[in-house]
């Protein structure tokens, strides 16, 4: 793992996996911390499985103490998630199958608004106890993946992951949603739920 310089101020880790191969491409997860987190957070949720399925992990680091969208509007957080991803594509063979933006609570939140926002860019979102959505536009077709503990005090779930899943629905998103019961985070089997859909290995229920 090594970090890398972001134009917001912070910097941000990439995790690649030790079987990387430049002629054998791999996902890459955009890994996006919570409210308070850090690029290091970000990572620890998404790159306990990134070896075993393949997966090359990004986590970039907030500019404030939560994303950009939450503390005034899309701005030098979407920025610096853009410089870096350039750096990241030069560098890296990426599966253009897996372009994946994930994220937990706040992360969530902002993978949604960001995902759908550029489904020409992202292929896939994991949203794991996500907030709401707010994209600017809605651009592409991502495919989504959504999870939430039924026991959730921080993101009550009928206000937050249920509702957003309603609304997706309606206007046309195929939503993968699993419900668990607990509180705010993201337990392993749920992860793994994640990596199972994102590579098409099982398919959690389908709300």
């Amino acid at each position: 793992m090594f970090s890398i310089p972001l134009t917001n101020g912070r910097e941000g880790l990439v995790y690649v996996p030790d079987a990387y191969r430049p002629d054998a491409p791999l996902a890459l997860i955009v890994a996006l911390h919570g409210a308070g987190g850090s690029a290091q957070r970000g990572m620890n949720v998404i790159a306990p499985l990134a070896d075993e399925y393949g997966a090359i992990v990004f986590a970039p680091q907030s500019g404030g103490p939560t994303w950009d969208i939450l503390v005034g509007g899309f701005g030098p957080d979407v920025a610096a998630i853009d410089a870096a991803l350039v750096q990241i594509y030069e560098r890296y063979a990426i599966d253009p199958a897996r372009r994946v933006i994930s994220g937990f609570s706040d992360g969530a939140s902002y993978s949604l608004s960001l995902g759908l926002a550029n489904g020409d860019i992202f292929t896939h979102i994991m949203a794991f106890s996500p907030g709401f959505a707010d994209p600017w536009g809605l651009v592409g077709d991502p495919q989504v993946f959504m999870s939430h503990g039924t026991e959730d005090k921080t993101l009550p779930i009928d206000e937050a992951s249920r509702s957003i899943v309603s609304i997706l629905q309606q206007v046309g998103y195929p939503v993968y949603y699993v419900e668990f019961e607990g509180p705010h985070s993201v337990p392993e089997p749920v992860l793994r739920s994640g990596y199972n859909w994102l590579f098409g290995r099982k398919a959690p229920a389908q709300a």
